[in-house]
């Protein structure tokens, strides 16, 4: 009830939300109130708002609603696994080959598994991860946490892309500190690839000057072939699309695709199996 508050503001709305009358929500407020010995709600406008109190037994509620849903799962499934159901999220890269290819992979001995698939970058699939709502994740760069364990894929090599009439465009390989005057197009802040392209200046001893940001890798190879910048970018399968140029790196730069699952956290039937399925393709 205080997790449905808490998203409505409104006792009529949480009333009809949970499918119970507006007096019964109001009473049981006050009967949490007086067991609490404090308000758990204030006025605001024309609805309400929690009290810190209020507030902060809705995010015990919220845990705990969560842990009983997590064992009610584990329940069903126990009894018959086959069925189960798979919460597995992804950076967007990872979703043109490698994801299609391991549930299609999995799927032909377990067709009766479900799927729910959710794509993003890094930072909110660890978010996501370590908050309960995904299973398993498919990551890069492995993700240093106590609270995650992880196994590595395979390795992905990440190459600087230009646009066809740039000045570097015809060379063999490049140093990351030639780059020093170049201006960038990344993706932004919590996505893997800033992460490594930030360390890559940071460790060259300067800052990138960034020219444009995005969300996923097409825009940003997009902008590179505009001529808006150059990018770190894993290599463009079969070949690089028309417009950009992919120049290699020297050292060569790569990345570890890693699968990404909570280390203290008890796997249902149906994850541990998809778990140890990609661990096997590793």
């Amino acid at each position: 009830m205080l997790a449905a508050l808490r998203t409505t503001a409104n006792i009529t709305k949480t009333a009809e939300l949970l499918g119970v009358p507006q007096p019964t929500v109001s009473r049981r407020l006050a009967a949490l109130g007086d067991a609490l010995g404090a308000p758990l709600t204030r006025p605001a406008g024309r609805g309400i708002r929690l009290t810190r109190a209020g507030a902060q037994l809705a995010e015990a509620a919220e845990r705990a609603l969560a842990a009983v849903e997590t064992g009610a799962r584990q329940a069903r499934e126990e009894i018959d696994p086959a069925s189960g159901h798979v919460v597995l999220g992804f950076l967007h890269l990872l979703g043109r080959s490698l994801v299609p290819e391991l549930v299609r992979g999995f799927r032909a001995a377990h067709p009766r598994i479900r799927f729910t698939l959710a794509q993003g970058s890094r930072q909110d699939m660890l978010d996501r991860l370590t908050g309960g709502e995904l299973d398993l994740a498919l990551l890069a760069p492995v993700p240093d946490d106590p609270a995650l364990d992880a196994v590595v894929l395979s390795q992905q090599e990440l190459v600087l892309t230009v646009p066809h009439a740039h000045r570097l465009a015809n060379r063999s390989t490049i140093r990351w500190a030639e780059l020093a005057d170049e201006e960038f197009v990344t993706l932004e802040h919590g996505y893997g690839l800033r992460q490594i392209t930030d360390e890559l200046c940071a460790r060259e001893g300067f800052e990138p000057r960034i020219a444009f940001e995005g969300q996923e890798s097409d825009t940003v190879r997009g902008l590179v072939a505009a001529g808006l910048g150059v990018a770190l970018l894993p290599r463009f399968d079969p070949g690089p699309p028309a417009g950009v140029t992919e120049v290699p790196l020297q050292p060569v730069v790569t990345r570890s695709i890693c699968l990404a699952w909570p280390a203290h956290e008890p796997l249902t039937p149906a994850v541990r199996v998809f778990r140890d399925y990609v661990r096997a393709q590793a």
